[in-house]
């Protein structure tokens, strides 16, 4: 039998008034300041509340974690505001400046949400995710003492439109899903209408055949004890065959529709009109209002008769809106009570005036409230946020004596580090959208393997037939090869990027995707990014360099969602050695927590830190050589450094990111046998060049006149008449701001259409981001000496 049933009724109450409270206060009692409806989804609140008062406070354990529906918001807050882990002063201010948050928030909110929801589909798929990495750590020996819970969204009926979860389910099938719950809050209505009839039941199949359980809650206490009625069959196959739109308009109007309705459909047959016609229109209301998803009784109980860990879909039947005025109405998604409703709403409750935002207001005994909330399980700890100490980066380097391409690069640093016995190396997982090939990572993943909770063998291997690929599964194996859906790839990421705080363990996720296709999974990377997760993605390769796979495969506006994504630090180096410093960076960076002051170098705040992004491609190019001096080292994390420097009479810079840094070498060589003191710049990082530019901005502003940024310092000395050439294998606004840093005319070069086949050779000239095209904007849009018409053709046609 579940946790005292009269409790959690009481609870259910309660969270109903002060979740309602909090609304209505926001939308008609707070001043309005912009004259706009403030909103806050009452009826989808309402429709969750036996369903969570249910789990929270008769179910979980500390170990679980939730993803709650994001409309349920509300309830969320109102059950953190009773267990004192929430403010009044937040819940005052709802969807205001710095009070409790529309959506729950891992970082914008105070009480302990476990998933950030928002984006719908996107917290529902991630405890999938979740349950994988749990398995993951498990199955590790340092792992081993990691609690094990279940993974739990709330669900409302409607996300099931996206297309994310389908992708999530199939994955979860290949990866042995277990301790996973979804509870979908089905009271069949969307934000524009009704939920189309019958579809519930194509979706029902769909999670049996990924292997879920699938447990129909539809019917409530009050129900089941009228079926067993004289009659009640009868009620039943009613209720079971009435169209969702018809019992939605039938709630809303009440007990005395209800009436007329049922002994127009029923009556004349004896024992069910005798069955409706013993209950008042309220009770009768109460009574068809009494689907299993709006009974804390029948939820806990049907929570509680779980016994096993496979995934479980559990379809709660509920009326949205439920127990309000506006219970059932088609318009209630975005609607909210008036004035006159909420009113009577309020009496009904028998909330006294005054009494408002008192928590136990109502509660007929608070001292025996106040004592089984003590001893309600989930909240007995606390806060559930775990914490782990940093792990240490080992030296990263590269040999830089030959060509090589960043993508391959990357790919050497890993197979260096799966060589050793480090602490870091032991908590990395990398995971790939079935490319893990081609964007390198198969030395890492020969040496180091791949996960499953059982021991899969490679018959390839068995038969001893020659590959490079050595794919064995093993419980030990530190690489989670996934489907080609890139929206799974970024919530492993998140889900692996959150393993210190959900689980205590520390992980280092990378994760690797072609380049262009980071936009096909940009809502689940903002997603992981918005909750904090630390992870590191590779896209690669990138641009049009890679230049025989035409426009589908390359990338022109990726440099431009690095530098727009909060939470990530995006680089995309030129050279390996840079990228072996970034990378010796990144491994720290992902793991930093800090709240200190920004850099006074950068105006950055990198104790912070954050996720990284790297740009990678796979053009082998001519290396520079050993470089060890600080200014290459810090200049490549900090985003610049210059590989040239400007003389005092420059009046050409030529700042290159990426791929594109020979092409710009060589132009900078041929302009020099006409121009003196060129500089070259290389842009490791235009994200946190104008990341920190912004920044020191903002701090003049505000009365510091000696800040300035890494890229004002090291833009300080050029003359005004210096003109800057940027070019990128990428849209050219990603460096085009350069020439605002200091007043100095920027002329942007790079991609700014979709490409097509061809050799490097051949598509750097299409695009004009080849050493002649450098040269020629050089000749033609600086002033100087002539650089010659004949040596540009020379260039251009040889």
């Amino acid at each position: 039998m579940p946790a005292d049933i009269s409790h959690l009724k009481t609870i259910e109450q309660r969270l109903l008034w002060l979740s309602h409270w909090m609304i209505h206060h926001a939308n008609h009692v707070r001043p309005k300041v912009d004259g706009i409806k403030v909103g806050g989804h009452q009826a989808s609140s309402a429709s969750m509340v036996s369903i969570m008062t249910a789990l929270y406070f008769s179910t979980l354990r500390p170990e679980d974690r939730v993803a709650v529906k994001p409309h349920a918001s509300p309830i969320f807050h109102a059950m953190q505001y009773l267990m004192g882990n929430q403010t009044r002063e937040k819940m005052e201010n709802f969807r205001g400046f710095g009070g409790v948050q529309s959506y729950p928030s891992r970082t914008k909110d105070i009480d302990d949400v476990d998933f950030s929801t928002g984006s719908v589909g996107l917290g529902v798929a991630i405890t999938s995710f979740a349950a994988i990495i749990q398995d993951y750590i498990k199955a590790k020996s340092w792992g081993r003492d990691a609690p094990m819970g279940r993974m739990v969204a709330l669900v409302g009926d409607a996300e099931l439109d996206e297309g994310n979860i389908y992708e999530a389910l199939q994955e979860g099938w290949k990866n042995d899903l277990r301790n996973t719950w979804w509870i979908i809050d089905y009271n069949r209505q969307s934000l524009d209408g009704i939920v189309r009839e019958g579809l519930f039941q194509r979706i029902e199949k769909i999670f049996e055949a990924f292997g879920w359980d699938v447990v129909r809650v539809k019917h409530g206490v009050l129900q089941r004890a009228a079926f067993d009625e004289p009659g009640g069959d009868k009620l039943r196959d009613w209720i079971d065959g009435c169209p969702n739109q018809q019992y939605s308009a039938l709630t809303f109007m009440g007990g005395a529709v209800w009436r007329k309705r049922l002994l127009d459909d029923l009556g004349d047959q004896g024992d069910v009109t005798a069955l409706i016609e013993r209950r008042s229109d309220d009770e009768l209301a109460a009574l068809m209002e009494n689907l299993g998803g709006n009974c804390v009784q029948t939820m806990a109980e049907t929570f509680e008769a779980i016994d096993h860990d496979r995934p479980t879909c559990f379809l709660a039947y509920t009326v949205k809106g439920w127990g309000t005025p506006i219970a059932g109405h088609k318009d209630n998604h975005g609607g909210l009570m008036n004035t006159t409703q909420f009113a009577a709403w309020q009496a009904h409750m028998g909330v006294a005036e005054g009494q408002e935002w008192e928590a136990l207001a109502t509660v007929e005994d608070p001292g025996a409230l106040q004592d089984f909330l003590s001893r309600v399980p989930f909240f007995a700890k606390g806060t559930r946020r775990y914490h782990e100490a940093k792990l240490d980066v080992p030296a990263v380097a590269i040999d830089t004596t030959r060509e090589i391409s960043t993508q391959m690069a990357f790919g050497k640093i890993l197979d260096e580090l799966s060589k050793g016995d480090s602490n870091l190396a032991e908590r990395i997982v990398t995971t790939s959208p079935d490319v893990t090939g081609t964007t390198n990572l198969g030395p890492w993943v020969n040496r180091r393997k791949l996960f499953a909770r059982s021991p899969q063998s490679d018959a390839f291997i068995e038969h001893r037939i020659p590959s490079t690929a050595k794919w064995e599964f093993t419980p030990e194996g530190q690489h989670i090869e996934l489907g080609i859906a890139e929206m799974n790839l970024m919530l492993l990421l998140g889900a692996a990027g959150l393993s210190h705080s959900l689980f205590g363990k520390r992980l280092i996720p990378i994760g690797t995707v072609y380049d262009p296709f980071v936009a096909r999974g940009l809502d689940a990377l903002n997603y992981a990014c918005y909750q904090d997760a630390r992870f590191i993605l590779v896209g690669t390769p990138s641009g049009v360099t890679l230049a025989p796979e035409g426009g589908a495969h390359q990338s022109v506006g990726s440099p431009l969602i690095g530098m727009s994504q909060d939470g990530l630090a995006a680089f995309e180096p030129a050279f390996a050695d840079e990228l072996a410093v970034i990378m010796e960076w990144a491994f720290d960076y992902v793991q930093r927590d800090g709240e200190g002051d920004p850099c006074e170098r950068t105006w950055l705040r990198d104790e912070t830190g954050g996720s990284v992004y790297l740009r990678l491609t796979t053009n082998p190019v001519e290396q520079p050589g050993k470089r060890a001096d600080d200014a290459f080292r810090q200049g490549a994390i900090d985003g610049a450094y210059w590989l040239r420097k400007p003389g005092p009479n420059c009046d050409v810079v030529i700042a290159y990111q990426g791929a594109v840094g020979p092409e710009a070498i060589k132009a900078a060589g041929m302009i020099g046998e006409h121009r003196r003191d060129v500089g070259v710049l290389a842009v490791t990082s235009a994200d946190r060049l104008n990341a920190g530019w912004t920044a020191a901005q903002r701090v003049r502003a505000n009365g510091n006149t000696e800040a300035r940024s890494h890229i004002e310092t090291l833009m300080s000395e050029l003359p005004p008449h210096c003109r800057i050439i940027t070019v990128i294998d990428g849209h050219p606004a990603t460096l085009s701001w350069l020439g605002s840093v200091a007043g100095h005319t920027a002329i942007p070069m790079g991609v700014e259409h979709f490409g097509q086949t061809g050799t490097i050779g051949d598509l750097y000239h299409h695009h004009g981001i080849d050493a002649a095209a450098i040269f020629n904007r050089v000749s033609g849009l600086t002033q100087g000496r002539d650089l010659g018409g004949d040596f540009l053709a020379s260039l251009i046609y040889n």
